[in-house]
């Protein structure tokens, strides 16, 4: 571990003064306010949305209390907006559950494991990432049948693991921590669980199964000599669906190709648009305008853009406004700043009123498959989450103030893991209310 110099002396100095403001002990509280009305917020998150879609997010939502948690961050951030924070600001990814982890290629081809969705990526604590993450590892336990005491072991993993890493980011030069990866392969290798190690291939199998080639055969056709999406209604729809929606792909695409740097829109340039359509993707982005572009420069040379609306981050109405204008611009920013490598082919754009980010669709994106885990292998993806989302923190410039208000022992841990439990307790009260207001009728669901 290198030796702090004279400024990360202080801050780590400052950080641990700030504890007598904020205890790291006070983490742990968790009491819901008496006017909390979970399906107001739901109802007032959906407004804006296609409402044809808004019945098939509500379904997805219902499966499972994991489910409805990763379809309701507009509901934690205005939980999280209620508790202590130290005061401490990074950028924050805002959805920070465990499946918006995982491994893609970078620009040199190279797969790399990190935080992949930033929709609602905005500057805020640090602390409500660390929380929304702690309680999807809670809820990803209970799904798989753990008990509780497991439960919270998969939570003490992240929580754990995060302030090991920040420790050490802490203690390393600017530089060193711009430029930390976590290399998906040797994960798997030094992984300590061997069921993991034993799926080294088929991870890599499926990072290979998701390139621009796998994903061009398996969504398009040829009709009449050319390449088309294939309709899969409701999840696919062509082309003349987004006429309707009120966003233009072609003025997106136009618009888009001015945010790319120069050396990539000379690549992008290549390219022709053949074919449009609408791409129900996700959870909680069901019911957003998200469609996919059929992109060709021969014809046996294609690649599919994502085009995905982006609005006002959940974090917006508590820690104020993004200084972009475009949310679009917004979650680009913000995801080039948390990630250790990004997608070159990543810009935004608006049509109408609606604003965009476009980037590769399926390009080498293995997403973590938690079915069938155990604890062990839970835990084990629990801490590599947790690593990335340090890495990701750090480069805000606050690793050092962060150390030092966490400190090393497990006070802020053991704070967190309280805080974990209780709120997984109350996002399944919540989800068993949403299914309730499912069968009243109250509430639609496809």
């Amino acid at each position: 571990m290198e030796t702090p110099g004279t400024r990360a002396k202080a801050r780590l100095g400052q950080g641990r003064s700030l504890r007598e403001q904020i205890p790291r002990t006070s983490h742990a509280e968790w009491t819901p306010q008496r006017d909390r009305d979970p399906l107001a917020m739901l109802e007032t998150a959906a407004q804006g949305r296609l409402p044809h879609l808004v019945p098939l997010r509500n379904s997805r939502m219902v499966e499972s209390p994991f489910t409805f948690f990763r379809g309701s961050a507009v509901i934690m951030a205005a939980d999280l907006a209620k508790t202590p924070v130290s005061g401490l600001r990074v950028q924050a990814c805002g959805d920070a559950h465990c499946l918006n982890f995982g491994g893609f290629a970078t620009p040199e081809r190279n797969l790399i494991f990190d935080v992949n969705d930033f929709d609602e990526t905005l500057p805020g604590p640090w602390e409500w990432d660390v929380k929304r993450l702690a309680t999807s590892m809670v809820l990803a336990a209970r799904q798989l049948g753990c008990k509780k005491r497991e439960s919270a072991t998969a939570a003490v993993a992240a929580r754990t693991a995060y302030r090991e890493r920040m420790r050490e980011l802490a203690f390393m030069p600017a530089l060193d921590v711009f430029y930390q990866k976590l290399d998906a392969t040797k994960i798997l290798d030094a992984a300590r669980s061997t069921a993991v190690r034993h799926r080294r291939g088929r991870i890599a199998d499926d990072a290979a199964t998701t390139s621009v080639r796998a994903a061009v055969e398996k969504l398009t056709e040829i009709v009449d000599g050319k390449r088309r999406f294939i309709d899969d209604p409701p999840l696919l729809v062509h082309s003349s669906a987004t006429e309707r929606s009120g966003f233009d792909v072609e003025e997106i695409l136009a618009a888009y190709a001015q945010t790319l740097n120069p050396d990539v829109r000379v690549l992008f340039d290549r390219y022709e648009l053949i074919d449009h359509a609408i791409k129900v993707v996700g959870v909680g982005s069901v019911g957003t305008r998200c469609a996919i572009a059929l992109m060709s420069a021969d014809d046996n040379d294609s690649m599919i853009l994502q085009i995905k609306e982006a609005g006002p981050s959940v974090l917006e109405p508590h820690v104020g406004k993004s200084a972009f204008d475009n949310h679009g611009e917004r979650v680009v920013r913000g995801q080039r700043l948390m990630q250790s490598a990004s997608d070159a082919l990543l810009g935004w754009a608006s049509s109408g009123r609606h604003d965009f980010y476009v980037r590769q669709f399926k390009d080498m994106k293995a997403s973590a498959k938690l079915d069938g885990a155990d604890i062990y292998q839970l835990r084990e993806y629990a801490r590599y989450c947790a690593y990335a989302l340090a890495s990701g923190h750090a480069r805000s410039g606050e690793d050092d103030a962060i150390a030092g208000y966490i400190g090393k022992s497990d006070t802020f841990d053991r704070a967190i893991v309280i805080f974990a439990l209780n709120y997984a307790d109350q996002a399944q009260a919540d989800h068993a209310q949403f299914v309730a207001a499912i069968g009243t009728g109250k509430v639609e669901a496809a």
